[in-house]
């Protein structure tokens, strides 16, 4: 743990166009999850989150409303707020660019860069994108629209100020070769360096004259400071930054640790905002990481393609804490995620519901069924307990070491090891039969002991990414000690302590129920018709008598070396053990698959691929590009025949 070491973490601040649908929501919970594991690691953290408020389009849309642009802005900013809130994010701080003292901060960065000659007056012909808030030329147009979002754009011509970009590029240049982590991902880092810093920077537009609502220049009233210099100055200005003086929560904060960001933005972030940094004379950021998109099936959401999923609506059918799941953990760290509510459903019931919520509540359940629920010494050691613990006890420095370089949906898969581990415990020791001898008591006791610790360790550290779920089960096991500190240590839970009542965390869905509902509520079918690959010619019943489908669980599951493609399934069949092999490994994660049970052909020919035997066929299903593999529902014996 560190000693109060500071942490300042940033969201972009959200446009005040229109109430945020839950693909930009996701940024604010990754940054929360962060903020809070660097809060739960013992940083002193200042995370800063808000509304960018400014701009053409936000006076368009007021007068299309008939209201003032600050009456819109008011609107949007409080529904922004509230679902952040509803969200349970931590923020420290909730900046608007409406508020006075940034408009004043922003007006004396803007002087200063004038009167020091990096800004300068002149005329402004090209396309502009309303929507972006960009201009463009000719040679920059894609198709004769906006390369940034598809849009139409408009022909402008106004006199304008503009800042000196090409000056600082090469010091720009310098200092993102001298610190690899300035840009993350890697990919993001290439994008800007080839596609805007080597071929050479514009000067940039930063006043507009066509419209009203803005900060005004100080010195030139007619012209209203364009939206980059006041939007981004705000990382600055809501720690007391001016040009005229440094408050002391600047002094403690700056230079930020991280901007979260989205990819769309990074431009304005990685080129813009540095440079308006050094010509200030202030520290760069330490890291600016521009996230992917959460889409919907294959397309970014928009109002306009009728896609739109909030994230209110999801809290309200499913709860907090799945949303802050799904999002953090369905979001890979450099590709885009999607979210349907088929396949929010479908990790609902898997992860949350029939893997973590089991495990607490069949604890929960047999400690007080067992003991009148209280939990006994676990001092009666027997086999599978020490991978147990090892497992439990080592996964705070996993967790760790992925959140260092924020692989957040790797954190929560280390986390779900020991949940899995923990489900596949109960397997092996079988503690209903160790109940039903009185000698076997104190080792039934220790195997309910070493599961409480082991969902204590899991409660610690899932509390940055799902907090109400962390206070649930310490409620419900009776927890003193959350920290970071407990989490590494196996064996804190005092004997005696009583636990409380069994309830689920998460209560299963009919998928078939939820997704008729939804159908019926949004007036058409939740999700498009897929395509299905025709039916193959019929065949005689004998023909389909003679497959042996079975019922087998995944004992090991584990990559094929020197295969990108295959996975080596050890299964347990009733009494025997079986090696199957399948090429699913970019579809599915190992660790994932163990404990489960899984059908399989049982009596085709063993086949050798690269040298191991592969004793039958794992069965999947196509979903999408995807395959995944069929399982069962609810405790059927391995070796069940499927009939």
């Amino acid at each position: 743990m560190c000693s109060k070491e500071k942490f300042y973490i940033t969201t972009a601040i959200a446009y005040t166009s229109k109430k945020p649908h839950i693909g930009n929501t996701y940024e604010i919970i990754l940054t929360d999850a962060i903020a809070r594991f660097k809060r739960f690691m013992g940083y002193d953290v200042f995370f800063l989150t808000g509304t960018d408020e400014h701009g053409q389009k936000i006076q368009e849309l007021a007068e299309q409303e008939g209201i003032t642009p600050q009456e819109h802005v008011d609107n949007i900013a409080a529904e922004i707020r509230r679902i952040a809130d509803m969200l349970d994010v931590s923020y420290d701080k909730f900046i608007r660019t409406t508020d006075d003292y940034h408009q004043k901060a922003v007006q004396k960065i803007f002087t200063k860069l004038y009167e020091q000659g990096d800004i300068y007056k002149s005329e402004y012909e090209g396309w502009y994108c309303t929507p972006c808030e960009s201009f463009w030329t000719d040679t920059q147009l894609e198709n004769g629209k906006c390369p940034d979002c598809g849009r139409e754009v408009h022909k402008t011509k106004e006199e304008a100020y503009f800042f000196k970009m090409s000056k600082y590029q090469d010091r720009l240049m310098k200092h993102i070769e001298e610190n690899p982590g300035f840009i993350q991902p890697e990919s993001r880092k290439k994008e800007m360096v080839n596609n805007f810093l080597k071929p050479g920077l514009q000067d940039l537009c930063v006043s507009r004259t066509s419209f009203s609502w803005g900060i005004p220049v100080e010195f030139d009233k007619k012209h209203i400071i364009y939206v980059w210099i006041d939007a981004l100055s705000n990382y600055i200005t809501a720690l007391g930054y001016t040009p005229d003086g440094k408050s002391e929560l600047y002094n403690k904060y700056w230079p930020a640790d991280i901007h979260v960001i989205g990819k769309d933005i990074l431009r304005f972030h990685t080129i813009y905002w540095p440079i308006m940094l050094m010509a200030l004379g202030e520290p760069l950021p330490k890291q600016i990481f521009g996230h992917p998109w959460l889409l919907r099936g294959e397309e970014k959401m928009s109002k306009s393609r009728g896609n739109v999923i909030y994230a209110d609506d999801l809290a309200n059918r499913f709860g907090v804490d799945a949303v802050r799941y799904y999002s953090l953990h369905e979001m890979p760290f450099a590709q885009d995620g999607n979210i349907t509510y088929e396949v929010f459903i479908s990790r609902y019931n898997s992860d949350l519901a029939n893997t973590l919520g089991n495990l607490v509540n069949r604890t929960v359940s047999m400690i007080n069924k067992y003991f009148g629920g209280e939990i006994m010494p676990g001092d009666t050691a027997g086999e599978f307990d020490d991978d147990l613990k090892a497992v439990a006890a080592g996964a705070l420095s996993k967790v760790s070491k992925k959140m260092e370089t924020l692989h957040v949906a790797d954190s929560l898969d280390e986390i779900w090891k020991i949940v899995n581990r923990a489900n596949k415990y109960i397997d092996e020791t079988t503690p209903w039969i160790l109940a039903k001898d009185e000698k076997d008591r104190p080792r039934l006791g220790t195997v309910l002991y070493n599961l409480t610790e082991a969902i204590r360790i899991i409660a610690s550290l899932l509390s940055p990414f799902m907090p109400e779920t962390s206070e649930k089960i310490k409620a419900q096991i009776n927890a003193e000690d959350l920290s970071a500190e407990s989490a590494g240590v196996f064996g804190i839970t005092k004997p005696g302590t009583r636990v409380g009542t069994a309830e689920p965390i998460f209560a299963r869905i009919d998928a078939e129920k939820m997704l008729k509902e939804l159908e019926d509520e949004l007036g058409g079918d939740e999700e498009p018709q897929v395509e299905i690959e025709p039916f193959k010619d019929e065949i005689a019943f004998d023909d389909f008598e003679k497959l042996d489908i079975r019922v087998g669980k995944v004992l090991k599951c584990e990559k094929v070396p020197k295969s990108s493609k295959l996975l080596r399934f050890e299964l347990e069949c009733g009494s025997e053990t079986r090696q199957i092999l399948s090429g699913i490994a970019k579809f599915c994660k190992p660790e994932e698959m163990i404990g489960k049970n899984v059908l399989f052909i049982a009596n085709l020919p063993v086949r050798k691929i690269m040298g191991l035997e592969s004793c039958g066929m794992i069965l999947s299903a196509e979903h999408g590009e995807e395959l995944r593999v069929l399982t069962t529902l609810g405790d059927i014996h391995s070796g069940a025949v499927v009939v």
